[in-house]
Formats: C-alpha cells, structure tokens, sequence
C-alpha cells in the first residue's frame, strides 16, 4: 500500500506543480500605480526619478539599478522610510527580481495605500533591466 501512496503522492505532485508556479507570479497591475516595461523604466531613471530596490540585502548587494535606495519590503520599507526618500507627490519606481517576486507589488500596494501619488511597479524588475544592458552597479 506504500508504493501506491507513493506513486500516487508523485503523480499529485505532476500535476499541482503548473498551479505553484501560477500561484507565485506577480499580478500584473497594481490599483493605484502604474506599471512601466523595461523602455518605460529606463526612462524613469534618465529622468531622475527615485527607485526603490525592495529585494532582500543579498540580492541588492550582488547587483542593483544605479542609485536604487534599499529599502528591503519584509523589513525596512514604512512609511516614514519611503518618505525620507521621496514626498508623497514625488514619483518613484519600486522593482524586485521580476514576475516570480511579489516583494516589488506589495511595496508599490503600500505606497499607495500611504498616499503616494505618483507610484510606478516595474514588475520585470532587476533581471530585465541586467538583460536590456541598461547600468547596474
């Protein structure tokens, strides 16, 4: 009877497993902000304009957009830590590790929710900026 657990644990496993990679995608669109490609992104940042690497320190440390402010979304992004950055009627860009991170939507979410008014989710994030060959440091 083990065996047949087994097998049938694994044939489980088969077919849940698309549904867990739907599941960690990142929505595509956040209420309240605006969501830029990489063209659009690169823009933002020829322009001047504020990005927030909301990725954990690891990830920031191996390699960032430019002038990115680390502000990790599960320990260091509030309020008064986005504000020290930017005013609330300032733009700024939040961006993680692409379409399988939930970290840069949660950031743009609670900025929004906070009332910054000019809010951008770069959903590709840092490896589609790397793979455009726009900077990084």
């Amino acid at each position: 009877m083990s065996h047949f657990l087994s097998k049938l644990a694994a044939v489980a496993a088969l077919v849940l497993l698309p549904f867990a990679a739907l599941a960690a995608q990142s929505p595509e669109t956040v209420s309240g902000a605006t969501t830029v490609s990489p063209a659009e992104a690169v823009q933002l940042f020829d322009e001047g304009v504020a990005f927030i690497d909301v990725r954990k320190p690891s990830d920031y440390e191996a390699g960032r957009i430019p002038g990115a402010v680390h502000l990790d979304v599960k320990s260091a992004l509030t309020q008064d830590a986005l504000a020290e950055v930017v005013g609330a009627d300032v733009p700024v860009v939040f961006y993680c590790n692409g379409h399988s991170c939930m970290r840069s939507s949660k950031a743009a979410e609670m900025a929004v929710s906070w009332g910054f008014g000019k809010v951008y989710y770069f959903r590709d994030g840092y490896p589609a900026w790397e793979n455009a060959g726009f900077p990084i440091e």
